[in-house]
């Protein structure tokens, strides 16, 4: 087989156990203690509990525009792919019995929320979507040059979260927020992982003992740039450093700040999150 057909059965994989894991923080928690989740599958999970309408067939439903969105934003095989995960929960809702877990009220926000949030991030690193919020949300922002995706997505699930408070009550409402949140914490695990990384620039006139600390003590690549530093009030008074830039994990920021200070008490640190990274000296450098 070649690498591209293992990796599209790999991909579909992925799809399937994400369909599963979905159902079952849906049919196996959720839906007796009538929370709901949020984003499009919320908005069919609140219809479902107002007018009794079957879910695997609101799923769907309430999904296909947004599919018909992602095949002009991201093409025919995402489509294809989306449409089929999303197919594939309505069947799992329709005709696996999935058993009621439990009627801790607690446990089952959490737990519904985690297994929701496993199933939507193995369908995307599958290269599908269970729900159809995010393409949604990526159009409204390109359309109004102002909100962010995460804006969007925020100002969505406040309205779903209002209109559950009106219609399922206070309690049901908070418990299915506390279930948002934990799938929204399961898909970013999911995609970013535990090592988040921080990218780190550092300006120093001890530039040199810096990089070979980073390099020998860290295991870490480095990218130096040539700048120049203004002072005064109008610049006058320019020095001229080596600009020192790296990526490091959340885990190992103390570490890297603890180095930098041992050589250069003075030295200049910004950091920044980097939501996603490819190529490049990402894993540690081979000892040698």
């Amino acid at each position: 087989m070649s690498k591209a057909t293992l990796l599209e059965i790999k991909n579909i994989f992925l799809i399937v156990i994400g369909i599963l894991s979905a159902g079952m923080g849906i049919k196996g928690y959720l839906l007796s203690s009538h929370f709901i989740d949020g984003g499009v599958t919320g908005i069919s999970m609140l219809l479902n509990n107002i007018f009794g309408w079957p879910l695997y067939v609101l799923l769907p439903v309430i999904n296909l525009p947004f599919v018909i969105l992602g095949y002009y934003q991201m093409g025919l095989k995402f489509a294809i792919k989306s449409s089929g995960a999303i197919l594939g929960l309505a069947l799992c809702l329709a005709f696996i019995p999935y058993p009621d877990i439990t009627p801790d009220k607690l446990l089952t926000a959490l737990f519904g929320g985690f297994f929701i949030g496993l199933g939507i991030g193995l369908a995307i690193r599958g290269g599908a979507v269970l729900d159809g919020t995010e393409i949604a949300a990526l159009l409204v922002s390109k359309s109004s040059g102002t909100l962010k995706v995460a804006d969007v997505i925020l100002i969505l699930n406040i309205i779903i979260f209002g209109t559950a408070i009106f219609f399922l009550g206070v309690e049901p409402a908070s418990y299915s927020i506390v279930t948002y949140f934990a799938a929204a914490k399961t898909i970013d695990f999911l995609l970013h992982g535990l090592e988040e990384y921080t990218g780190v620039t550092i300006v120093s006139e001890k530039s040199d003992a810096i990089k070979a600390a980073i390099v020998d003590e860290l295991q870490r690549g480095v990218t130096v740039y040539s700048g120049k530093g203004g002072h005064g009030k109008r610049g006058e008074s320019v020095s001229e450093n080596e600009i020192i830039f790296t990526v490091v994990t959340r885990l190992e920021i103390g570490r890297l700040q603890t180095l930098i200070k041992a050589i250069d008490e003075n030295a200049f640190i910004i950091q920044h999150s980097i939501n996603d990274m490819q190529g490049g000296m990402i894993k540690k450098m081979p000892m040698h």
